[in-house]
């Protein structure tokens, strides 16, 4: 998943993996965008599935999620959204966690991968951990994250629907066992949507030049598209390029959606660091990257604290420090603040922009401060800073969560090598896009 998605709720470390670009020879049929919804939900055992649709929803808590329907006949499936993984998969064997799995041995059209076929061979050359063969002589897959968190099974073929087209022969892992550091909301997925650039992505596999989404910061709903997006309604996007190497470096993700980070502001101030604390070094470590399947943004060690400090500088006469030292919010956040539990809203903020080559993310109010669940001190809640310090977690990456990304429409370009974004209300585009939650 993607460079964090284990975290939290999936916030898992990143795949370092090779890119094989594919060809963009597009159909009428696959160049008509498809507008799908997303959303975080508990699924009913049992129960038929939906009639397919080209218009489905999208809901967010702490993972960005998404429904649709696969094999034959169709089951549906909820499948995190992840910018950051490339393998595409599913709990595919009952357990007792899972809320739902996708059962292959009810699908005609599934289709086990054996390890002498040449897809097992040649298509996985991307994946970071080579697939092997089992004891059924077929293709066998490991995934593994820096949490500790590691899933493995079988890859296969199975017909995925996306819209109203049926997609046979798509490659995924379908996974019968593994160890999660968070079942609880593991047990709300079916699976993954692996959405980096690599070539057994699933955009990549469906032959779509781009896609976009957005994430609203008002009702947890969103929406996915792929294809383009031309509205009325959506102002022209800021293009950032993508980051790219020729060669292959330990820690750089060469299939990440990696951009340039070359300053951050706080209120207009820009941080008096040197370029070079934003450049990959020569191990490839630094490099920033555009996650989706992690919740909050971390920077490197030497950024966070002067963000840190310039932020606390800000706030103060605001809101009084936590002042636990101890207290570090998911391992990685140690800024919090006491915030009397009879305030009705949040006071102005100071502003922080994350300043990219030819683009700017400006993060504001709400999206600046998390409220720990459950947490009070005397007759106060806690809100903690929501950037977090790379280093504790042992991440040699700058890594922009999807919290930060709350209305701005967010498109990743694979033809063009670019991200861009533009603010928006996203409640009110999936409105306007018709999609019912």
């Amino acid at each position: 998943m993607a460079f964090l998605q284990h975290l939290l709720v999936l916030e898992l470390i990143s795949l370092f993996i090779i890119i094989n670009q594919p060809q963009y020879s597009l159909s009428a049929a696959i160049q008509k965008a498809l507008i799908l919804p997303l959303k975080t939900q508990t699924l009913p055992h049992g129960g038929s599935p939906p009639k397919p649709s080209n218009k489905l929803a999208f809901r967010h808590n702490v993972t960005l999620t998404v429904s649709l329907t696969l094999g034959s006949p169709p089951q549906t499936v909820t499948m995190v959204l992840d910018t950051g993984s490339e393998l595409s998969w599913l709990h595919c064997k009952k357990n007792p966690i899972f809320n739902s799995i996708f059962n292959p041995l009810l699908s005609s059209s599934y289709s086990p991968i054996p390890c002498s076929s040449p897809v097992c061979r040649t298509r996985t050359q991307t994946l970071p951990i080579r697939p092997s063969c089992d004891l059924n002589k077929l293709c066998h897959t490991i995934i593994s994250y820096a949490d500790a968190t590691s899933i493995e099974g079988n890859l296969a073929f199975e017909t995925f629907n996306i819209g109203n087209s049926a997609r046979p022969g798509t490659i995924f892992g379908c996974m019968d066992s593994g160890f999660s550091s968070n079942s609880e909301e593991d047990s709300k997925t079916t699976g993954l949507m692996g959405l980096n650039r690599g070539s057994l992505s699933f955009v990549n596999q469906m032959g779509f030049p781009k896609f976009s989404y957005c994430i609203s910061g008002r009702d947890s709903s969103g929406v996915l598209l792929f294809g383009e997006s031309s509205f009325s309604w959506l102002q022209p996007l800021n293009y950032t390029p993508l980051v790219q190497i020729s060669q292959p470096l330990p820690y750089f993700d060469r299939v990440a959606y990696s951009i340039q980070l070359e300053g951050i502001k706080v209120s207009g101030k820009i941080l008096s660091l040197p370029k070079s604390v934003f450049v990959p070094d020569h191990t490839g470590a630094g490099q920033t990257m555009v996650d989706s399947g992690t919740q909050f943004t971390f920077l490197l060690g030497p950024v966070y604290t002067a963000l840190k400090n310039e932020f606390m500088q800000q706030m103060k006469g605001i809101w009084s420090p936590l002042g636990d030292p101890n207290f570090v919010f998911q391992g990685a956040m140690d800024l919090c603040y006491r915030v009397p539990l009879t305030r009705p809203s949040l006071p102005q903020l100071p502003r922080v922009s994350l300043m990219f080559r030819g683009a700017e993310m400006v993060v504001s109010g709400e999206r600046l401060m998390y409220r720990v669940p459950g947490m009070v001190k005397g007759g106060d809640s806690v809100y903690c800073f929501t950037f977090g310090n790379s280093d504790l977690l042992g991440i040699e990456a700058f890594v922009i969560g999807h919290h930060h990304q709350q209305n701005l429409w967010m498109e990743f370009d694979l033809v063009k090598s670019r991200v861009g974004l533009a603010e928006v209300r996203c409640d009110l585009a999936s409105q306007r896009l018709g999609l019912a939650l």
